[in-house]
């Protein structure tokens, strides 16, 4: 039995696969330019010091993630805290010679009261002790003015996102407005530098491949803005792709644009056939098929099938025969 079923399997083996008929016709193609975009963080931020100083202290590393207000490093700045002393020790004595005048006060309202001291005296001594809550207020005001710039030495993030850079490191030197770290944020998407011959084809919205030529295992993006600058002959645009890959930022992926469309004439693989360095396609013909001479050109997908392009040698309306799909 189990020959019989081995002589049965070889037979239908060595039968001719059935062919099939594609009748041609003109179709449209996209064409797609090949460029590459570059992965980048749609914000890209500084975190800025605030006050002048040294760093004494750093906490974010490139790559570390961070959220919206945190603390990634300090400074400080020792004239501030020099002020500080200054004036804690106004404060101090202008709080004893407030205490002072103010027992002074209490003295000559009694006096007063006796008839010993004048109005007069006693207007003066009123003077004083308001002078002297002035300028604690004054003072106090100053100090609360060097306490908010001693707390500005926290460099916060500006938002939620990746440390891209820190050009700096502890013990570094800075001015106010001096770029402490790079924070990218706001999610991904691709950057392309598009020629402008090609620019007046794109809008936005329209879908981007993303992947090799072939589009084999890519992915499709949106265009969703074109920058209307052009720099150096190209034009910048920006693609949103899902679930873009965005560990190495700057990362350069291929892209092809749509750029136009054009008619062509295409086959499945199997009815193109190379031999004596032509190519033949098998045509059904009043006798049966008849094989001719073609120019293939790219092999590229339609409607999720592998195709040749055909140059020339096929028109129109041929009934072209290859292995049944």
């Amino acid at each position: 039995m189990g020959r019989r079923l081995a002589l049965i399997f070889a037979l239908l083996a060595a039968l001719p696969a059935a062919a099939a008929e594609t009748v041609l016709a003109p179709v449209t193609i996209t064409e797609w330019k090949p460029v590459y975009g570059e992965v980048e963080t749609r914000n890209r931020v500084p975190a800025r010091s605030r006050i002048g100083g040294t760093v004494v202290e750093l906490k974010v590393t490139e790559g570390d993630p961070v959220e919206a207000g945190q603390e990634i490093a300090r400074i400080e700045d020792d004239k501030l805290s020099f002020q500080m002393r200054a004036l804690d020790a106004t404060l101090k004595a202008l709080t004893a010679q407030l205490d002072t005048a103010r027992r002074d006060l209490d003295r000559g309202r009694a006096l007063r009261d006796r008839g010993v001291v004048t109005q007069q005296r006693l207007d003066q001594l009123t003077t004083q002790v308001a002078e002297l809550d002035g300028q604690i207020d004054s003072t106090a005001a100053r100090r609360r003015v060097i306490e908010e710039q001693v707390a500005e030495g926290a460099v916060l993030s500006p938002g939620s996102g990746l440390v891209l850079s820190v050009p700096i490191s502890p013990g570094s030197v800075l001015v106010a407005g001096d770029t402490v770290a790079e924070i990218g944020g706001g999610g991904l998407f691709l950057r392309l530098a598009i020629p402008e011959r090609h620019a007046l084809a794109l809008r936005p919205g329209d879908r981007i491949a993303v992947g090799d030529s072939t589009g084999r295992d890519g992915q499709s993006g949106r265009l969703v803005k074109i920058y209307p600058q052009i720099e150096g002959g190209r034009v910048l645009a920006d693609v949103e792709v899902e679930g873009l890959d965005g560990r190495f930022v700057g990362r350069r992926v291929p892209v092809r644009l749509p750029v136009g469309t054009r008619q062509a004439l295409l086959v499945p693989p199997g009815a193109v056939t190379h031999r004596g360095g032509l190519d033949f396609v098998a045509v059904a013909g009043p006798d049966g098929p008849v094989e001719r001479v073609v120019v293939p050109g790219e092999r590229l997908r339609h409607d999720g099938r592998d195709r040749i392009e055909i140059l020339t040698g096929l028109e129109p309306g041929d009934r072209v025969v290859s292995p049944d799909e």
